[in-house]
């Protein structure tokens, strides 16, 4: 019988991110350093067809699938709009959460589940 010793320093952090109301998708400082981002880094982004539940895979090579993660000081984000926008997520009216989740079924790669939590945006008043 073999034991796998399951660290909490790799359970102690939650990782986020959010869709902003312009349709990037956000990472806090925590899970950018948790994940090693840096402006070469790379996004690929999957859709379980059954269940219609989105993964992010963080992939270091620039190729078609993959979207380049842009860093603005200490902040990263990634161009999502389009992808949001055929998704028919509504993040313009709400605030689209996700809770990342590390998939370790798939070991030669970094995949994250995206748990996704939903929250109507404040109305600005005029």
């Amino acid at each position: 019988m073999g034991l796998t010793i399951l660290s909490a320093k790799d359970y102690s952090v939650k990782l986020r991110a959010a869709i902003h109301a312009t349709g990037r998708l956000g990472f806090t400082e925590t899970t950018a350093k948790a994940l090693g981002l840096t402006k070469e880094s790379r996004i690929i982004f999957a859709k379980d067809d059954d269940s219609d539940v989105l993964y992010m895979i963080n992939h270091a090579e620039d190729d078609l699938d993959s979207f380049k993660v842009m860093q603005a000081g200490e902040y990263f984000s990634v161009n999502t709009t389009s992808l949001f926008d055929a998704l028919n997520y509504d993040y313009k009216k709400k605030n689209i959460i996700f809770d990342l989740i590390r998939d370790n079924s798939h070991p030669d790669r970094e995949v994250y589940k995206l748990n996704k939590r939903e929250v109507p945006r404040k109305q600005k008043k005029d």
